[in-house]
C-alpha cells in the first residue's frame, strides 16, 4: 500500500514524522496533494509548545497539524458539484457543519455543533503530503497566485481581511497596526492596497520591524514604551489615527490602539488572548469610539479577498521569509517559535505543477 508522511505535535517543542495510508475520497469528499502550508502562531501557541488549546483549537493529540494549506486536487469522490481533479484549491481551515446558522452564513469558524472539526487541530491537516478534504470547505486559487500565497490566505490574511472589512480602510484613514508578526504584516500589506494614507507599526522585534521597512509597509514604526503613545500622536499631528488594528493580543498594544485613535474612530482587536484594561469614559465612550472583535474570516469573503489580491497584484507570499522541505518540518516550527523571521512555509514538491 502507497504511503504517506505526516508531522504531528506532541505538544513538548518538538515535530514528530509520522507514516500514514493515504487516504481514499469519500462522497463529496476529494484528495489534495499539498503543494505548501504556512505556520500559523496559534499553532504555536496552542500545540507546539503545550496542548493549551480548548474547543475550536483544541488539538487532538496525533493529529497532522497544519491549517493553512494548500494544494492540488488529484482524486474526486463521489457527488462532486463544482471542483474536479487538476483544480487547485486553498482549504479554507474549518469544516462545518453546514447547516447551523453561522455555517449558512459561511462563518465555519463559529460552529458550535459536534459536527465541527478543524484541519489541523480535529482533523488531519495540511503538515502532510496529502490532505482529504470536504468540498464544501475549498476555495479556487486562480492561476495569477502561487501555492504560496493561497496558504497564506487560509488564514493569515483571511483573518485580518474581515477585520479591515469591518472597520474599513480608505485614502482617508491613517492606521495604526500594534504587532508586526505575520498577521500585522499581512494587514499593513492589505490597507496600503486600500490606499490608507498613512500606515503606522508598533512591534518591538527588531527582524519584523526590518522586514515591515524592507517591504514598503511602514511610513513609520515604533517600539513599545512609556511615550509610544505621544511618539503616535504626534506623527499625525496630535490628531490620531482614523482606524487602529491590535494583531499584539497584548493589553499595552490594545491600550495604545484604543488612545491613538482619535474621536469616532475604529478599532478591531485581532489577535488571540490575553487582557485589555481600559477606562470606558475617557477612552471610548467620550470619544464615540467603536471596538470590533473579529475571528477568522467567511467563505464568501474568502473568495472575495483572492479576487482582490489578483486584481491588485498582491502576493502573500512576500511575507514568507524561510522555506523548509517536510523532513524539515522541526527546524520550521523551531524558527517560527523564535519570532525571528516573517512567514514560515513548508513546501512540497513542484510549485509550479498544474
Amino acid at each position: 500500500m502507497v504511503k504517506m508522511r505526516g508531522a504531528i505535535l506532541p505538544g513538548n517543542s518538538t515535530v514528530e514524522l509520522k507514516e500514514y495510508d493515504i487516504p481514499k475520497p469519500g462522497y463529496g469528499q476529494v484528495l489534495i496533494k499539498t503543494k505548501a502550508t504556512t505556520i500559523c502562531g496559534s499553532d504555536i501557541r496552542c500545540i507546539y509548545r503545550e496542548h493549551t488549546g480548548k474547543g475550536a483549537e483544541g488539538y487532538i493529540p496525533g493529529m497532522i497539524a497544519g491549517h493553512e494549506p494548500c494544494g492540488l486536487i488529484v482524486e474526486e469522490g463521489e457527488g462532486l458539484k463544482r471542483f474536479q481533479k487538476g483544480d487547485r484549491v486553498i482549504v479554507y481551515h474549518i469544516s462545518g457543519c453546514g447547516v447551523c446558522n453561522d455555517c449558512r452564513r459561511g462563518y465555519y469558524i463559529s460552529c458550535t455543533s459536534k459536527f465541527r472539526a478543524a484541519y489541523g487541530w480535529q482533523r488531519n491537516g495540511g503538515m502532510g503530503d496529502y490532505i482529504l478534504a470536504d468540498e464544501k470547505d475549498l476555495i479556487a486559487l486562480p492561476d495569477e497566485l502561487t501555492y504560496k500565497d493561497g496558504a497564506q490566505v487560509a488564514c493569515g490574511f483571511g483573518t485580518v481581511y474581515e477585520a479591515i472589512e469591518k472597520i474599513g480602510i480608505s485614502g482617508n484613514d491613517a492606521v495604526l497596526v500594534t504587532g508586526l508578526g505575520p498577521v500585522g504584516l499581512a494587514a499593513l500589506m492589505l490597507c496600503k492596497a486600500l490606499g490608507a494614507n498613512q500606515l503606522i507599526g508598533v512591534e518591538m522585534n527588531d527582524y519584523r520591524i526590518d522586514l515591515a521597512k524592507k517591504l514598503g509597509l511602514v511610513d513609520q514604526v515604533f517600539k513599545p514604551g512609556e511615550d509610544t503613545l505621544n511618539e503616535n500622536l504626534k506623527a499625525t499631528n496630535g490628531r490620531g489615527v482614523e482606524k487602529a488594528i491590535d494583531c499584539s493580543a497584548a493589553d499595552p498594544g490594545r491600550q495604545l490602539a484604543i488612545r491613538a485613535t482619535h474621536a469616532y474612530g475604529k478599532i478591531a482587536f485581532v489577535g488571540e488572548g490575553g487582557t485589555c484594561n481600559f477606562n470606558p469614559s475617557p477612552d471610548i465612550i467620550h470619544g464615540q469610539k467603536t471596538i470590533y472583535g473579529s475571528w477568522v474570516t467567511s467563505l464568501w469573503r474568502m473568495e472575495e479577498l483572492v479576487d482582490r489580491l489578483v486584481r491588485w497584484n498582491i502576493h502573500p507570499d512576500q511575507l514568507i521569509t524561510h522555506e523548509f522541505e517536510l523532513s524539515q518540518a522541526g527546524e520550521a516550527y523551531a524558527l517560527m517559535a523564535s519570532g525571528q523571521c516573517g512567514k514560515v512555509a513548508v513546501v512540497f514538491g513542484d510549485q509550479n505543477e498544474k
